[in-house]
């Protein structure tokens, strides 16, 4: 068994997944979303710019288009690496729209079985409970059908919103690491919040939600 083998699931029958909890929604992504994914990147420069990753002075060759997003995030996914997914937010039963991105990335089996999940919402729906949902589904899904032992989240200190999340979800605080990820231009710090698999049993972090605004 090579080490790729140890670490990596085969990716069959994981991968295009979707997954729905009331009005919000997390599917993979998609080429013909394009259109769609700019619109709302540009609407929402200024409210996630802070928050995004950005390539650091020595990272070679070009930048992804969106289409090479794609086509890395489901290859990826295709070998178990990765959870690319979009969210959906369905408003007062409308059809669904695209309200943010959930990656859950480093995926890895054998002995670690751990991931890391990352997350932004359109400024649009923000305060509607949409992420802490994106983020207890993928979650659920991690622990009770890929069987991961551990998932983390790594914040800005600055990020309050962010930190509301996992608040809500409960993950625990571990330590802050210094220059952890480069974002808006510089190596920043980050905290660290993760969960065991033992930890949310039996509900699940679906079980933790709570209406918006609580």
């Amino acid at each position: 068994m090579s080490l790729f083998d140890s670490l990596f699931r085969p990716p069959s029958p994981y991968w295009p997944v979707t997954l729905q909890h009331g009005p919000v929604g997390l599917r993979p992504v998609a080429r013909s979303d394009e259109w769609a994914w700019n619109d709302l990147r540009r609407r929402n420069d200024a409210w996630t710019g802070p928050w995004d990753s950005t390539r650091p002075p020595e990272a070679s060759g070009p930048g992804l288009t969106f289409g090479g997003m794609v086509s890395d995030f489901t290859k990826q996914a295709r070998e178990g690496r990765m959870l690319p997914w979009f969210i959906t937010y369905s408003d007062e039963g409308k059809d669904p729209v695209l309200a943010g991105q959930l990656t859950v990335s480093g995926i890895a089996y054998g002995s670690a079985r751990w991931a890391q999940a990352g997350y932004w919402v359109d400024q649009k729906w923000a305060g509607r409970g949409i992420v802490p949902t994106a983020l207890a589904m993928a979650g659920d899904y991690c622990f009770f059908t890929l069987k991961l032992h551990r998932l983390e989240v790594a914040i800005r200190p600055e990020n309050l919103k962010s930190l509301r999340v996992v608040e809500k979800l409960g993950f625990r605080y571990e330590s802050l690491i210094p220059r952890y990820l480069h974002v808006d231009g510089e190596w920043r710090d980050h905290l660290m919040f993760a969960l065991l698999a033992d930890e949310v049993e039996p509900t699940g972090l679906i079980g933790r939600l709570r209406p918006p605004g609580e």
